[in-house]
C-alpha cells in the first residue's frame, strides 16, 4: 500500500537582524539582580522593572526578586536595586536617609547623559531634553536637575512652543532609545530656532539603539513583514517597529513572543525579517524561529550591519562578593 504524500510546507526566507537583542546595559542590569540575590539572598527588591521585558522580569521574580514602583514599598532591611533606566536624584537620597542597602543598575550610557546634564547646569545652561514623557529614563534624567531646569520636547512641533529662560543659554540631551531619524529632525528644529544651543559631546542615543535600527533599515527592502520581539513598554523595541515601517516594510509589528504572532496576517508572504529589542533575550528569538520552522520550509539569512563587543562592569559592591 503506497504511503500518503506529506503536504510540503510553503517556502519562506527569514532574515535575522544582527545585532539584535540584549545590549551591554541590559546584560549588566540582569547580572546585578542575579548577583545581589547570590550575595544577600531572597528577597531582593527592584524599583521598577529592571528592564522592559516580561520574560526577564518573570524569570528574576521566580529567583526571588520583588518588583515595586516606589521606594516606600521596600522594607528598610532588604537591598533595593534601581533599574537600568535610571532614577531621579531624590531616590538614592531617600534610600540613604533610610539607611538602606541599594545598588544602582542604571546603564552607564544613561549615566553619561546624567553627567552631561549636570555639567551644563553647572555652566549656567538650561537643558532641553528630547524624550518620551512618562518614560522611566526621561523621568530619571530630568530628575537629576532642579525643577524647571529641564524642558521636555517629544516632537519637532514641540520646539515652537518652548519658552526657555534665556534662548542664548541652552543645551540639549536625549533619551538613549529614540529613533535616530526622528531625533535628527528635532535637533534640526532646535538648532534652527536656537542657533546657540549646545549639543552632546558624543551622541546620546546609545550604540545598541543605533545598530538595531541600522540592521532593520538594511533588511526592510527585502522583506514583506517585520516582527520585532520586545515588550509594549520598551521604547527601543517600539522604535524598531516604526523604523521598519518608515524604511518600506508594509507590515511591521511588535510581538512579545511566538504565541503573539498572527499567522493569518503572514499568509502568502515569502520573506520575513526578525529582530529583537535591546531588552529581549535570545531565547525568545529562538522560540519565534522555531515557530516559523514548524510552519514553513525555512531558509535563514543573517543581515549583519555591525559587531558589538561592549561590556560594562557590575558595581564594586557585587564584584567583591563574587
Amino acid at each position: 500500500m503506497p504511503l500518503e504524500n506529506t503536504p510540503s510546507l510553503p517556502p519562506l526566507t527569514l532574515y535575522l537582524a544582527a545585532p539584535r537583542g540584549f545590549c551591554a546595559g541590559v546584560d549588566r542590569a540582569i547580572k546585578i539582580v542575579e548577583m545581589a540575590l547570590e550575595k544577600w539572598g531572597a528577597p531582593v527588591y527592584v524599583r521598577h522593572e529592571i528592564v522592559h521585558n516580561k520574560y526577564v522580569v518573570d524569570d528574576l521574580r521566580a529567583k526571588g526578586a520583588v518588583f515595586v514602583e516606589e521606594l516606600d514599598e521596600c522594607p528598610q532591611d532588604r537591598p533595593v536595586i534601581f533599574s537600568a533606566h535610571g532614577v531621579p536624584k531624590s531616590v538614592p537620597a531617600e534610600a540613604e536617609r533610610r539607611n538602606m542597602i541599594y545598588v544602582d543598575a542604571t546603564c552607564p550610557l544613561v549615566s553619561k547623559v546624567h553627567i552631561e546634564a549636570e555639567r551644563h547646569h553647572e555652566a549656567g545652561l538650561q537643558m532641553v531634553m528630547i524624550g518620551h514623557q512618562g518614560h522611566p529614563e526621561t523621568i530619571g534624567t530630568m530628575g537629576q536637575l532642579p525643577q524647571g531646569e529641564v524642558l521636555l520636547v517629544e516632537t519637532a512641533a514641540d520646539v515652537a512652543t518652548l519658552a526657555p529662560r534665556d534662548p542664548e543659554r541652552l543645551a540639549y540631551i536625549t533619551q538613549t532609545t529614540l529613533s535616530v531619524d526622528d531625533t535628527a529632525e528635532i535637533v534640526a528644529a532646535l538648532v534652527a530656532r536656537f542657533p546657540a544651543i549646545i549639543g552632546p559631546h558624543k551622541e546620546d542615543i546609545c550604540y545598541a539603539t543605533t545598530n538595531r535600527q541600522a540592521a532593520v533599515k538594511a533588511m526592510a527592502p527585502q522583506i514583506d513583514a517585520l516582527l520585532v520581539i520586545g515588550a509594549p513598554n520598551s521604547s527601543n523595541s517600539k522604535r524598531l517597529v516604526e523604523v521598519g515601517a518608515r524604511a518600506g516594510c508594509p507590515h511591521s509589528v511588535l510581538v512579545q513572543r511566538a504565541a503573539d504572532i498572527d499567522w493569518a496576517q503572514l499568509a502568502g508572504i515569502s520573506a520575513v525579517g526578525i529582530t529583537a529589542g535591546a531588552s529581549a533575550p535570545e531565547v525568545l528569538v529562538d522560540e519565534v524561529v522555531a515557530a516559523f520552522r514548524a510552519r514553513f520550509d525555512l531558509r535563514v539569512e543573517i543581515v549583519e550591519t555591525a559587531k558589538e563587543d561592549v561590556e560594562f562592569k557590575v558595581p564594586r559592591v557585587l564584584r567583591a562578593a563574587s
